[in-house]
């Protein structure tokens, strides 16, 4: 390397595209490739590709180039670190309020559930005692069986209309504990996206994070289930065998 004149290695740092990393990578090999990396025209040429607006602004004459790009450099890392830190309570934001949303649903849930209980007690209640009122029937007086018809029949509510009315509760309630249920796996299923999506900003902040899809999850889940399956069909190699 000594051999190759200083213009030589010029050409070869200018048509080689370094990037920065390259050039800092360099300039730690020895004084002359040191020297030779920070000269103004490779960190110009870098400056214009990577910041251009900053390359076109008037003060940058009177700074070096690879002040500059320091400077730039450090400016857009700050800001790619508060943004990250925004993305990441966002993120936050939405796992608690999924939580919230789950404690909601799942006190809906209580609440219904305590009421279809109350109407099966209603219910079971209603039907014992039809069944009490048709066995008196059977061996009561005319008198009483005609006092019991008027008591009846002075009744805002009819016995029919009740059942029904009641019936139509119970199935109303089953309903509505149907649908709770599904909102409630589907809400745990966001969450836990969420979540993965939490930890892999964590572990990799400088990356483009974009919210997983219902699709996306979809060919994950089956990506991974194909994967397993090849691995249990994947035979394994045993040395004793062969031998």
């Amino acid at each position: 390397m000594s051999v190759l004149p200083d213009e030589l290695w010029r050409r070869v740092f200018e048509i080689g595209g370094f990037s920065y990393k390259d050039l800092c990578c360099v300039s730690i090999t020895c004084k002359r490739f040191r020297r030779l990396s920070d000269e103004d025209h490779l960190w110009s040429h870098l400056l214009s590709s990577d910041f251009p607006l900053v390359a076109s602004h008037p003060s940058s004459s009177s700074v070096s180039s690879k002040s500059l790009y320091k400077l730039r450099f450090e400016r857009d890392r700050d800001k790619k670190i508060a943004a990250h830190q925004r993305a990441l309570l966002r993120k936050e934001s939405q796992i608690i309020e999924h939580l919230r949303k789950l404690r909601d649903i799942e006190s809906r849930l209580a609440q219904e559930t305590h009421k279809m209980q109350g109407t099966l007690v209603d219910l079971s209640n209603f039907h014992q005692v039809r069944q009490a009122s048709l066995a008196l029937n059977v061996w009561q007086p005319e008198i009483i069986r005609g006092r019991q018809k008027q008591i009846v029949e002075q009744c805002v509510v009819s016995t029919e209309s009740r059942l029904h009315a009641l019936e139509m509760e119970l199935r109303l309630c089953k309903q509505q504990i149907s649908g709770l249920e599904k909102a409630y796996k589907d809400e745990k299923h966001r969450l836990g996206l969420a979540e993965e999506e939490l930890q892999s900003m964590r572990y990799h902040p400088l990356r483009d994070h974009r919210p997983l899809s219902s699709g996306d999850a979809q060919c994950t889940s089956k990506s991974k289930k194909l994967k397993r399956c090849m691995d249990k069909k994947t035979p394994v190699w045993n040395p004793s065998k062969t031998t």
